[in-house]
């Protein structure tokens, strides 16, 4: 599971060939959520704080995560996403 982005805790990551819909994995200690890369839908939980700070790196890497799920879709190495700032 190829880690893309970590930030204040949270490690950001997606599955080599992962099921449909397009979505990451996010996870802080004990928690862990997907988020739909097109919807920005949520399963999991995760604290308040933390998960408005998925969110916000979310809208701002969009094109990135989208870029990202066609490579490990097709196997390939996904590119590092830079943290938020």
């Amino acid at each position: 599971m190829p880690v893309i982005s970590r930030f204040l805790g949270i490690i950001i990551s997606m599955y080599w060939d992962d099921h449909l819909p397009s979505h990451f994995h996010a996870k802080y200690g004990e928690y862990e959520i997907t988020v739909n890369i097109e919807t920005g839908l949520i399963e999991g939980k995760f604290p308040k704080r933390a998960l408005k700070l998925v969110l916000e790196w979310y809208e701002t890497h969009k094109d990135e995560l989208i870029e990202n799920w066609e490579l490990c879709r097709n196997k390939e190495t996904p590119k590092p996403i830079n943290p938020l700032e």
